[in-house]
């Protein structure tokens, strides 16, 4: 399997990280009622944009499987925090839902 974390801005669809094309690593665990998300990245303009826009982030993670159908998850963060730790590396976003779902039951 093969896993795919994605950023992006909510209102403009635009792509702030995509773990596809750059060099991050990341892991998703529950968080009380929520998800927690740690993302290990350096500082740049990208993460400092990201902490600006924080309440309208949408995160995905995609499950890729070479016998199935791709699984993919959207978690929306709305008014969790999202914080960076510098010292660690760490891009922290918490997500207040999720909607996991198939692309292809949603096709025409």
């Amino acid at each position: 399997m093969r896993q795919t974390l994605l950023v992006k801005h909510a209102v403009s669809g635009r792509m702030l990280i995509d773990s596809g094309k750059q060099d991050v690593g990341f892991s998703l665990n529950q968080d009380g009622d929520g998800w927690q998300i740690d993302i290990e990245v350096s500082w740049s303009e990208t993460i400092e944009e990201i902490l600006k826009l924080k309440e309208e982030l949408n995160v995905f993670i995609f499950y890729e499987y070479d016998d199935k159908p791709t699984l993919k998850t959207w978690y929306y963060v709305g008014s969790a925090p999202v914080e960076y730790g510098i010292e660690q590396g760490l891009l922290t976003i918490k997500a207040q839902s999720c909607i996991e779902y198939y692309p292809h039951e949603y096709s025409v």
